[in-house]
């Protein structure tokens, strides 16, 4: 998922990034046996739907759908390789903070669609500098809307590490950061409709959030781990609605699987 405007290459600067937070739970040597588990072999098991449209972690049936996230850095994407490959969905960073706006998103957005692909659009979240209205209002004015036509997903807040400094959490204290999350949240369902889904990392939420219960009955989770499985889930949810699984595979960009049938995605794209 990226960090920044200035979004290194997947495989590169993000693994500078992240290897510290990342080496206990993923060797280069797990990584290449991830990638190819995950791109040959059956979907991990997940157990029957939730409120999200999602199954658990853990569980006894086994469809899941592939899907990818991308940004300015993929340029110009080739949808309908995407497509022919088996990607049914795709996430598309729209905005970050304030003022940034990724000037590949319309492209993006629409290519997406025009393949078939079900589609959304997500904001950086950078609580370091300004109230999360503001953001939200930058975000939705600026490709974060959501309709009702069971082609668009929810929006989403990508809630990750600081790249810019060394505090993980922007300078914010957990309640604040759970402040700031809520007050994102509520923005962007009053003018949307929809409550974003949240990308995150158990280990981020634990750390700035203070392992927070309260958005599990409300957000649907987009969780991120370079492993096997989705692994503990962040506090508050019993299930993920989308797993981010590796930074680079049969798809361009980020791969990841959402956690139900192709019948439940286009569902749960619907509300």
């Amino acid at each position: 998922m990226p960090l920044s405007p200035l979004r290194r290459p997947p495989c590169a600067v993000r693994t500078a990034l992240r290897t510290a937070l990342r080496t206990a739970l993923l060797t280069p040597l797990a990584a290449v046996t991830v990638t190819a588990t995950l791109l040959t072999a059956a979907p991990p098991a997940h157990a029957a739907a939730s409120v999200h449209g999602t199954g658990s972690a853990t569980g006894s049936a086994a469809e899941q759908v592939p899907g990818m996230d991308v940004s300015r850095y993929q340029g110009t994407v080739d949808w309908q390789g995407a497509w022919a490959n088996g990607a049914r969905w795709a996430y598309v960073k729209a905005t970050e903070g304030t003022t940034f706006q990724s000037p590949t998103f319309p492209e993006q957005f629409q290519g997406a669609g025009d393949a078939g692909l079900i589609r959304g659009a997500y904001h950086f979240a950078r609580p370091d500098l300004s109230g999360a209205a503001e953001q939200a209002t930058h975000f939705v004015d600026h490709g974060g809307n959501w309709t009702a036509d069971g082609r668009t997903l929810p929006p989403a807040l990508d809630l990750e590490h600081n790249p810019y400094g060394p505090d993980a959490c922007y300078g914010r204290g957990q309640s604040d950061m759970v402040s700031w999350i809520r007050e994102f949240s509520d923005a962007v369902k009053a003018r949307t409709g929809r409550a974003p889904a949240v990308y995150t990392t158990s280990d981020w939420w634990t750390r700035c959030t203070g392992g927070d219960t309260g958005f599990g009955g409300t957000n649907p989770l987009w969780v991120a781990r370079y492993a096997t499985s989705p692994g503990t889930l962040p506090a508050g949810w019993s299930a993920h609605t989308f797993w981010q699984y590796a930074d680079s595979g049969t798809f361009p960009g980020d791969q990841n699987w959402f956690n139900g049938s192709y019948d439940e995605l286009k569902a749960f794209a619907r509300g």
